[in-house]
């Protein structure tokens, strides 16, 4: 029976735990790589948490993976990662997939505008000169 993307999310819910704003930043200050997974005209638009190394989604196994030409030396198993995209459905996903290749703590921080709406530091979104 094919796997269907309701049961991908509630694997991915179970596997990668939730996090407040705060719980999130307590992390980054102890040294946890921000990381956003939305695509880049998302980021462009909207700006991303100060910080956060953007990586589209569709990118993440290889530059979470060391034996890839493509890795990103940001990425280590020992370090805790806390994910985010616009609404968290992807941050989980993302987050379960990191879990699958052996990096242990990660976290999920949930949508941009979650961290955004608290007042938490934001990088302004590109300015295109338009």
């Amino acid at each position: 029976m094919p796997v269907t993307v309701k049961a991908l999310l509630e694997a991915a819910n179970a596997a990668v735990p939730r996090i407040t704003v705060a719980e999130a930043q307590a992390k980054i200050a102890a040294g946890a790589l921000v990381l956003d997974i939305r695509d880049a005209p998302e980021v462009e638009q909207s700006g991303k948490v100060e910080g956060a190394l953007h990586v589209p989604r569709g990118m993440l196994e290889f530059r979470a993976d060391p034996a890839t030409p493509y890795h990103n030396k940001e990425f280590r198993a020992d370090r805790p990662i806390v994910l985010y995209c616009a609404s968290g459905g992807r941050a989980a996903l993302a987050g379960k997939l990191l879990k699958d290749m052996g990096y242990a703590e990660v976290f999920n921080l949930g949508g941009f505008k979650d961290w955004a709406e608290t007042g938490a530091p934001v990088e302004s979104p590109l300015d295109r000169g338009m």
